[in-house]
């Protein structure tokens, strides 16, 4: 996204201007740029805010802890909320049958399937092949001298971790990315015809390339304690299996989930921590923070900024009454710096603790992938500041124009300035 000029003679808008004004449906380029003014505004003086559409837009921590655990009142299934927005098409059906945006039991019928295939010890197992790929990528970046941290590095590594999990040719992981954006870009609050077109293609795309792999797949299975597709193909030992939509929409959201989350993660924290310098310093003399500071990178910059809900009850939360069909979004950028839970909250530490941000969500719907994410997280930013200590901006970073997942599209850099 590039940013217009602002009239040097324009006035900050005041918190009162930036609470009452807001809309998620005409965000400006401002908002874009830089949302927690607007977040602090609306969490301050209108935490539950009435938009235009009818729905309620929460950015305190607390009242989003409470949607995320009552699922009986706040619903996660998109059908009645998706279905203006993406009529009778691949993009709706995708979305209202993936994983996250459905309810029990069907949310927890394919959540337990694919942590079968993501337990503890399937992810430790994955840390030796991470790291060689980590540092394979800082080789080849090396070698240039200068590096495009977002496409060199950033995308690059979970691209071929979820290409792994699904068992993916390499010479054919290729479009994986390019499907990702443009399926998780469609579910901005507003989307042009191009992105409806561009999102659509790329589940189109997509399902036919499934449908070949899973084909392969039944044909020689793979070993499920590792491979995701095969765990997911051949059930549980109970005879509990996907149907055959179910089973390639969720290896959509795999890649997509496990893609755009982790991407920002890195993207995010390698600038966050270039602009707070002498957070910088510290985790270089203390590599042993690593956790802690990608725990303050979530928190901070939250990859996801977004979540969405409908009420499917009369509900009270903070003294404002919801009527059924509510539709509700959870503001996570807004709450993982809420004053009444973090102390000091614009202050990036990587050292942080307790912090009990909500950048995975929490409750039934906690991101299934999360640990692998943090792992992912922790090798890459611990080998890149190892490798390359003295890395710095060799231009300005460009965010990708959204508002539902914060993260650069471009990040140039000199990587031994």
């Amino acid at each position: 996204m590039i940013e217009t000029l602002r009239d040097p003679m324009a006035k900050d808008p005041t918190a009162e201007e930036l609470a009452a004004n807001f809309d998620i449906e005409k965000l400006t380029p401002e908002f874009y740029a830089d949302p927690y003014p607007t977040y602090r505004a609306l969490r301050e003086l209108a935490p539950l805010k009435r938009l235009p559409n009818g729905g309620y837009f929460l950015t305190r921590y607390d009242d989003l802890v409470t949607a995320y655990k009552t699922t009986r009142a706040y619903s996660s299934d998109k059908k009645r909320e998706f279905a203006p927005k993406y009529g009778s098409s691949l993009l709706y059906e995708h979305h209202t049958t993936s994983l996250v945006f459905n309810d029990p039991p069907a949310h927890t019928r394919v959540r337990r399937l694919i942590m079968g295939a993501l337990s503890p010890r399937a992810i430790a197992e994955m840390e030796p092949g991470l790291i060689a790929l980590v540092d394979r990528l800082l080789d080849a970046m090396e070698a240039k001298g200068r590096a495009e941290l977002i496409e060199d590095f950033a995308a690059a590594i979970p691209v071929q971790v979820i290409g792994n999990l699904l068992d993916v040719p390499h010479d054919e992981r290729g479009p994986l990315r390019d499907w990702s954006l443009a399926i998780l870009g469609a579910l901005e609050p507003v989307i042009s015809a191009e992105a409806f077109k561009r999102g659509n293609d790329a589940v189109r795309d997509f399902l036919a390339y499934l449908e070949v792999l899973v084909e392969r797949r039944r044909a020689k299975p793979g070993n499920p304690e590792r491979d995701v597709l095969t765990k997911l193909i051949q059930g549980e030992t109970d005879g509990e299996r996907l149907t055959a939509k179910e089973l390639l929409h969720n290896c959509i959201f795999l890649l997509n989930a496990g893609h755009e989350t982790t991407t920002n993660l890195i993207g995010n924290g390698l600038v966050a921590l270039l602009r707070y310098p002498e957070q910088k310093a510290r985790l270089i003399a203390q590599p042993d923070l690593i956790k802690t500071a990608v725990e303050e990178i979530l928190r901070y910059e939250s990859s996801n900024q977004l979540g969405n809900r409908m009420t499917t009850e009369t509900v009270e939360l903070g003294g404002v009454t919801l009527p059924p069909q509510t539709s509700v979004t959870l503001c996570i950028g807004a709450a993982n710096r809420d004053p009444a839970q973090f102390p000091d909250p614009e202050r990036f530490d990587i050292a942080r603790t307790p912090n009990r941000h909500l950048a995975f969500g929490t409750g039934v719907h906690q991101c299934a992938g999360m640990a692998l994410a943090r792992l992912e997280g922790a090798i890459a930013i611990s080998h890149f500041l190892a490798r390359f200590p003295r890395y710095e901006l060799a231009g300005e970073p460009m965010r990708g124009g959204r508002a539902r997942f914060r993260g650069f599209t471009s990040v140039p850099c000199r990587l031994n300035a």
